[in-house]
């Protein structure tokens, strides 16, 4: 993966956190990540598919989690709360977002998020598909992205029609 592709994010992230919150983000050095286990306790997940594929992640301790909920939201709210899975949820989406809008020669989708509160939860990536980790540091504790993606590899069209 190159860092064409990594950079959407950096920018992304920092954008929506000064943005939204304020909050200003230091980034730290982007390395890849060998191993399924989530970093924190708290993991949004969205996915990416079209031109590229992969999967985005923004993982955070719960305690970061709840300070920028808080923050996002005006209300503080349980980790056991729908409304505190939907911030996070619409946090990596508007993150994912923000990234795609900078991939302008690729047709690229994102799902819905998914969140997954707990820890030591693990999260898949296809496999051959690297992983970065984009480790960040803001005022309310560790974030870190992680982008799993690479470019769709194009189909061979199939010949279906019959011999007469």
């Amino acid at each position: 993966m190159d860092a064409s592709m990594i950079t959407p994010f950096v920018n992304a992230i920092q954008n929506v956190f000064s943005t939204m919150f304020q909050l200003p983000v230091e980034i730290g050095d982007p390395r890849l990540k060998n191993d399924r286990k989530a970093t924190h306790d708290v993991s949004g997940i969205i996915g990416v598919s079209g031109e590229m594929i992969g999967t985005i992640v923004l993982s955070m301790p719960l305690d970061t989690a709840g300070s920028i909920v808080t923050l996002f939201t005006g209300m503080e709210f349980d980790s056991d709360s729908p409304d505190f899975a939907d911030a996070v949820g619409e946090l990596v989406n508007m993150i994912s977002g923000n990234a795609k809008a900078e991939f302008q020669r690729k047709s690229v989708s994102i799902s819905c998020p998914s969140v997954v509160i707990g820890s030591g939860h693990t999260i898949a990536v296809q496999s051959g598909t690297p992983c970065v980790l984009i480790p960040c540091s803001t005022d309310c504790g560790e974030v870190v992205l992680e982008v799993a993606l690479r470019e769709a590899e194009a189909e061979v069209p199939t010949n279906t029609s019959a011999a007469a």
